[in-house]
């Protein structure tokens, strides 16, 4: 075939595409349920692009169009998205992505899309389809993968495609191994329950890097509908060859399906508010401990501290202050707790709060009182009404409860914690039944299990006018019934800190603080925290059950024996220190339910900390919420949320009330800090209360916010960067993959005598896809430039703020600003050494500074500045030094630093300020010199437990924790006590002796940094150039690499990577180095080590082949093929290129040797 015959294909191809879109037009919208199927199977092809063009897409369209000609089923085509609504695509019996590009479709448009797949429809995947909606999470499982990346120069190559399954009806025709040429994509976000139909032989090429698997086409049912996928079809003569052709249509045909009706019955979907349209404001910052809040109907925001404040914010005025300050009692985790406004507020101003007066005795009440907010905003304090009290002990584990809420027929809800400290059932269940008061506390049956006790339960009563209260109907124990309090709606809860009510149903839910056992053991299953949902009246089982009635043991304390687990279809309270009936309901499960490792059941729930707390359901009403209230799709949705783990859901309900699913919100860009409440005014805004980063602290971001829905146009986003062509064309030299150098940071600053020209580049993005305008102030006032990349001369010296402004179609501007010094230019700094990345023993460091600096005549050498310190725990994290920050450079981050910083462990502990848990440095003080306290505090911080420093909280547990990083994070504690030692001044050259490690540092390093600061001159300040040498050992424990991609980690060491598993080191000095010596172990297979430059299919410098080691580990060494200079990334690539080839070999040590 030649290039005329193929050409004048594309336009009939064209031409017949132009007919199908009027098709498209013509279409009415119906209003159905069911759409019956033509009497021609009809196929849409999608082509629209927001990234790169391919060529190909008109080649596509025309081959599709061929192939429903000649095999009975017709073909519309479209590039536009807004035939993506039901009455369009329900004439489909499949809609295919042609090589698409980029977010193609809006939400209402995706939404849409979800619909018809739910509804029976079927999704075909060319190609880029891979490249396509990658903030579309849904998307991405419907395709089955995102693209990764791809060889670059060139990007098409000849590969072999080994088919593994030749009876779907895409592959029946292929040969087993088939030879074809294309682009061919690496994968990533592989989504489980694929049915792989191909996989690419990465032998067969060079850049591939899915390794021993790379999937290139597949199948799988996704939500209600099929789809299939083919890697293939990049290039234009693709279209040509007959067995692509065949594949092709064999996907057409399974995404087609049978024949069915297409079921909308089935369909659910609606369009979710981009992320991007909420905005989230700080109102009021610097709170103690803020626990609940009521929006009132004039926007009025009361909320509480823990200290014993009420305060007030008005949305009116954007003025907040304090409406009363209680005196109040402060013992284990008492104080102002719970706030609401009467449902009449407006008329009666009143309010109602939970906290605990002044006293010296125990039980401490917990009064629910109601008062009266005056027109100044302040309390009548002789309005006061106390409708009930709670006592409470105050070795209670701070477990209070303490929420208030109204269901609709204008009762009152209250939540209340089984005041039971977890101790010493070690995050068990708490049934300590030995007699004595310093036991009574330590028993949950005296309260959550107890009938006629309003602790660990969610109470539900009437207020009247007069400040007294009723029962209503419904409640648990009819009024009047003997060993029962009429007030209990639902009894069995532990520590139910947050509720909300559904306001249609009544229905009352509960986030449900859980027990702290980190696993399951002859006590009882682990601890779970839970989302509860009460239709009505119930027993939820605490501390008998937890979770999906997961039975605890009758567990004697006193003689540390396990009796029979309890049965949650007849639970007994058979505890000494029971006042109610021993017969319970039956034991009710939870809604939801998660521990702290990752839940089988509710995995998107992550890991971690856990704290569940229950928000507030969203109503939407059309006549009251106000242009920044939130929209319509989350009406009748209960928001949620997870202290500890700082998310925030939407759970959606059935017509029953049925929990169906939950949804993420403002996952991405929330920067959310540890929220504690939250609630909707009239108009729809929602407001929430954070309690900042740790708990029982005074937190400077505690604080008050709003978020509010942006229903318009959004302003752009700007970015630029300074132009630098010489770092251009280095990266594009060191580029193997398209992903290659995708993260490098943008060039933000130019510097060099005048006239200085200057290179600039800017992109523009606009959430509304608007047209858009660009703007170059050189000088930070004046339009210079009007095109997204531009070029200044810059005559005078001076520092110059670049200014680049994106102006879209409504006006609104987005703007990004870059640094231009002219004048002067930064000195360079060079420090040289033979080696400058590793040390080797008894084998000093000769080092040299040389200084150039383009700014002056010579170098002044008392300007140099040189300083070197020894890290023995150094962390992940690479600091430059920037500027000045000479000093702040050799205060390295540690690797266990680094895990505590990324865990909850700050939520409850700090360096040097008492929280909920003692300080680090007390910690250190108590421990460090102990024998085995490392290893004990380990375990601790895995299993969790308490009672260690004291009865009120119990540590969480962290099974996600591995034994080594649990090491690290307490060696990090412990250094906290280490004397300080500062950094060493050294001459500008010289040696060192590097004496300062140990031999069981085998991660220590070695850093010398060196500066120079000039004289400044010509109207630009002095300006600093720097350098870094970090020496780590030359034998490296690659658990300390900065990548270990295919390996997984036990411990401190590596288990088994399968082929193309790869270590890595970045910027590593080869200078000097000949020989490798790898430490590792291969229990059955053979293969060999390569030694990759700049990427993980970049030049192999080095193949070093290795034998079986069975249950031992061996040692191979290789050279390198040639001399090496100067720092790179360094990939130490597993490679087995026969199957199996799974499972090849780990990597345990790299050496690196000169000799």
């Amino acid at each position: 075939m030649n290039f005329p015959t193929r050409l004048t294909t594309a336009w009939l191809g064209l031409a017949a595409a132009a007919l199908g879109l009027h098709a498209c037009l013509q279409s009415k919208p119906v209003v159905q349920t069911a759409a019956a199927p033509p009497a021609k199977p009809r196929v849409l092809v999608f082509s629209r692009t927001k990234g790169f063009v391919h060529s190909s897409i008109p080649f596509g369209i025309a081959a599709i169009q061929k192939l429903g000609k000649v095999n009975g089923f017709d073909v519309d085509t479209t590039k536009n998205a807004a035939f993506f609504v039901d009455d369009s695509l329900k004439k489909y019996a499949a809609v295919i992505f042609n090589c698409t590009t980029g977010n193609v479709l809006d939400p209402e448009q995706q939404a849409a899309f979800e619909r018809y797949i739910q509804a029976g429809g079927g999704y075909v995947g060319i190609h880029s389809a891979a490249d396509t909606e990658y903030e579309w999470p849904w998307y991405n499982k419907l395709m089955g993968a995102y693209f990764a990346s791809h060889p670059s120069n060139p990007n098409v190559r000849p590969a072999a495609v080994d088919v593994l399954d030749k009876t779907h009806v895409s592959t029946n025709h292929l040969p087993n191994r088939w030879n074809r040429t294309d682009e061919w994509y690496n994968y990533r976000g592989f989504y489980s329950g694929l049915k792989v139909l191909a996989n690419l032989d990465e032998n067969s090429y060079e850049g591939g890097t899915n390794g021993a698997s790379h999937p290139i086409a597949w199948y799988h049912e996704f939500d209600g509908g099929r789809a299939f996928y083919t890697g293939g079809g990049h290039v234009d003569s693709s279209y040509d060859e007959p067995l692509f052709l065949q594949h092709l249509l064999g996907g057409i045909r399974y995404a087609m399906g049978s024949g069915q009706p297409l079921d909308y019955a089935k369909a659910y979907a609606k369009a979710v508010p981009e992320e991007n349209r909420f905005v989230k404001t700080v109102l009021v910052n610097d709170l103690n401990s803020p626990m609940e809040l009521a929006v009132a109907p004039d926007g009025r925001v009361f909320f509480s501290e823990l200290n014993g404040t009420l305060s007030v914010y008005d949305g009116r005025t954007g003025q907040s202050g304090v409406v009363h300050k209680f005196a109040i009692t402060s013992k284990g985790g008492t104080g102002l707790i719970g706030v609401t406004l009467d449902p009449k507020f407006a008329q009666n101003r009143f309010i109602y709060l939970y906290y605990t007066p002044p006293t010296e005795a125990e039980p401490i009440p917990f009064r629910l009182s109601r008062f009266v907010v005056r027109d100044d905003n302040t309390l009548d304090l002789g309005s006061e009404k106390v409708l009930l009290t709670v006592p409470v002990e105050i070795n209670s584990g701070a477990h209070h409860g303490g929420s208030l809420a109204w269901d609709s027929a204008g009762n009152l809800i209250l939540s209340t914690g089984d005041s039971t400290s977890p101790f010493p059932s070690e995050g068990y269940a708490p049934i300590d039944e030995r007699p004595g008061k310093e036991y009574f506390s330590l028993d949950a049956q005296r309260s959550a299990a107890n009938t006629n006790d309003l602790k660990g339960k969610i109470l539900r009563i009437t207020p009247q006018p007069d400040g007294t209260y009723t029962i209503p109907e419904g409640n648990l124990f009819p009024k009047g019934t003997a060993q029962t309090r009429p007030e209990i709606y639902a009894m069995g809860c532990r520590n139910p800190y947050r509720v909300a009510v559904n306001p249609k149903t009544g229905t009352v839910y509960w986030g449900e603080i859980g027990p702290d056992a980190g696993k399951d053991s002859t006590l009882g299953p682990r601890g779970y925290d839970e989302f509860n949902q009460a239709k009505r009246a119930g027993n939820f089982g605490w501390p008998y059950f937890v979770g999906k009635n997961y039975a605890y043991v009758d567990w004697d304390f006193a003689t540390k024996t396990a009796g029979p687990r309890y049965d949650p279809a007849a639970p007994v309270n058979a505890s000494p220190n029971n006042t109610g009936l021993k017969t319970l309901p039956p034991a009710q499960p939870a809604m939801m339910y998660y521990p702290y490792a990752a839940s089988p059941e509710f995995p998107e729930l992550g890991q971690g900390g856990r704290s569940a707390m229950a928000g507030e359901f969203y109503s939407f009403n059309e006549k009251t919420v106000g242009k920044t209230g939130f929209p319509e799709f989350y009406d009748g949705a209960l928001f949620v949320f997870d202290w500890m783990r700082n998310w925030v859901l939407t759970l959606r309900f059935d017509e029953s009330e049925n929990y169906l699913r939950n949804e993420p919100f403002m996952a991405a860009n929330g920067d959310f800090r540890r929220p504690i409440d939250l609630a909707f005014s009239k108009d729809g805004v929602m407001y929430m209360l954070e309690y900042g980063s740790v708990y029982g602290a005074d937190n400077e971001d505690a604080r008050l916010v709003k978020i509010e829905y942006n229903r318009g146009n959004r302003p752009p986003l700007a970015r630029a960067t300074v132009v630098d062509s010489a770092r251009m064309a280095q990266a594009r030299a060191r580029s193997f993959l398209t992903s290659d150098g995708r993260n490098a940071p943008p060039l933000r600053e130019a510097t060099g005598p005048a006239p200085l020209r200057v290179r600039f580049s800017a992109r523009g993005t606009d959430p509304d896809e608007d047209a858009l305008r660009y703007e170059w102030l050189f000088d930070g006032k004046t339009v210079g430039a009007r095109q997204a990349s531009a070029a200044y001369t810059f005559a005078q010296p001076g520092t110059y703020p670049v200014v680049v402004r994106v102006t879209d179609a409504a006006g609104h501007v987005g703007t990004d600003t870059l640094t231009v010094r002219v004048g002067n230019a930064r000195p360079h700094v060079q420090i040289t050494a033979a080696n400058t990345s590793f040390f080797w023993e008894k084998k000093p460091f000769t080092y040299d500074v040389k200084v150039t600096d383009p700014g002056a005549a010579k170098v002044d050498p008392k300007r140099i500045r040189v300083f070197y310190a020894y890290n023995p725990q150094p962390g992940t994290q690479d600091r430059a030094p920037v500027g000045d920050q000479v000093v702040e450079a050799m205060e390295t981050s540690t690797l266990g630093k680094t895990l505590v910083g990324n865990s909850d462990c700050k939520a409850c502990h700090t360096v040097d300020k008492p929280s909920v848990g003692p300080t680090f440095l007390a910690i250190a003080g108590k421990y460090k010199t102990q024998p085995g306290s490392l290893e004990k505090l380990a375990k601790k911080i895995i299993a969790g437990g308490g009672g260690n420093w004291g009865t009120q909280h119990v540590m969480s547990a962290h099974p996600q924790v591995s034994d080594a990083d649990a090491r690290e994070m307490v060696a990090y504690i412990f250094s906290l006590t280490d004397p300080k030692k500062a950094p060493t001044s050294l001459p500008a050259e010289g040696t060192l002796a590097l004496t300062d490690h140990k031999p069981t540092d085998a991660r220590g390093q070695y850093t010398l940094v060196a500066a120079y600061t000039d004289e400044g001159g010509n109207a630009v300040s002095p300006l600093t150039g720097t350098d870094v040498v970090t020496l780590r050992p030359a034998k490296v424990q690659t658990v300390d690499a900065d990548a270990q991609e295919g390996f997984a980690r036990f411990g401190n060491r590596l288990s088994a990577g399968k082929h193309k598993s790869y270590i890595l080191l970045k910027a590593i000095d080869l200078t000097g180095i000949r020989r490798l010596t790898f430490g590792y172990g291969a229990k059955d297979k053979a293969g060999e080590i390569e030694v990759r430059l700049h990427s993980q299919a970049g030049p192999v410098v080095a193949r070093v082949p290795f034998s079986p080691t069975g249950d031992k580990s061996g040692e191979v060494t290789g050279s390198l093929t040639q001399p090496v200079t100067g720092r790179n990334d360094v990939y130490f690539v597993v490679v087995k290129r026969d199957k199996p080839n799974d499972s090849v070999a780990a990597l345990h040590t790299i050496e690196f040797k000169t000799e």
